[in-house]
């Protein structure tokens, strides 16, 4: 599939709080200054999203992307194993940090606006996503951030009890509004085929990036979760594979088993 690439937007460096539900913690991430696309990406000649996007997809047309703009590509995939090059200028995901950062756009409340106004949801009584930027942007000049169709993220939704799951973010044109805010946090399994998942791509290499660590994102403590022990509740499944990679390697690790 060709997918078209809107206008990418500056997005400021920032602050941004976020809290990790499981463990009941709230931590600030400090973010550089990156770039975003405008609205999720649709098919060449379309206006409505690309959606039933798996997370595989999302990383590859990334690829495809920055190679297209002779940009260096930002993703190494190697069968299930995908590692991200942190210095990299070409397209990528964003991480949960910044996509919540670009979303919130200096608001502080669970969305940037009415979301009659600036999203479509389950409010809307639509059975598709819609096409994109109909709707009023946020303060960054980013349409449909929230609505429409989630968002595929880079960050896993928790090594220790989902697994392999990846993150997407910001709800769907089928999303009651208490699911549909900016801090929602939602998952699956990165070969996953589901109705109303699409991408956003950012841009930016990370210069001051230490290998493991950039914008929010950090292969250490995704490690760190991964190896948990003892007893566990009924249904965790810890991605091992990601647990026991070396602690030298600045691998994300997607591992080659079945999901829940």
């Amino acid at each position: 599939m060709d997918l078209d690439l809107h206008e990418m937007m500056p997005i400021p460096a920032g602050t941004v709080s976020l809290r990790d539900a499981r463990t009941g913690t709230t931590r600030d991430v400090d973010l550089q200054a990156f770039q975003l696309s405008r609205s999720v990406l649709v098919p060449r000649g379309e206006d409505q999203p690309a959606a039933s996007i798996t997370w595989f997809d999302a990383i590859r047309f990334c690829n495809q992307l920055s190679e297209a703009h002779g940009a260096q590509k930002v993703y190494t995939i190697d069968g299930r194993r995908v590692t991200w090059t942190t210095t990299a200028d070409g397209y990528r995901l964003p991480t949960e940090a910044e996509w919540e950062y670009a979303c919130r756009a200096g608001t502080t409340g669970a969305q940037y606006g009415d979301l009659r106004e600036i999203a479509w949801t389950g409010l809307d009584g639509v059975t598709s996503a819609q096409p994109v930027e109909r709707r009023e942007p946020n303060a960054f000049g980013l349409h449909d951030m929230l609505g429409n169709v989630w968002e595929w993220c880079w960050d896993y939704l928790d090594p220790a009890r989902y697994g392999e799951y990846r993150v997407f973010r910001g709800g769907s044109f089928a999303d009651p509004p208490w699911s549909v805010r900016a801090s929602v946090r939602r998952g699956s399994a990165p070969d996953a085929v589901i109705e109303g998942t699409g991408l956003r791509v950012a841009r930016q290499g990370i210069p001051q990036a230490y290998g493991r660590d950039a914008q929010g994102w950090s292969a250490v403590r995704d490690r760190e979760r991964a190896s948990i022990g003892g007893f566990m509740p009924v249904g965790w499944t810890p991605l091992h594979e990601l647990r026991d990679e070396p602690a030298s390697r600045a691998t994300s690790l997607t591992g080659e088993r079945s999901s829940r």
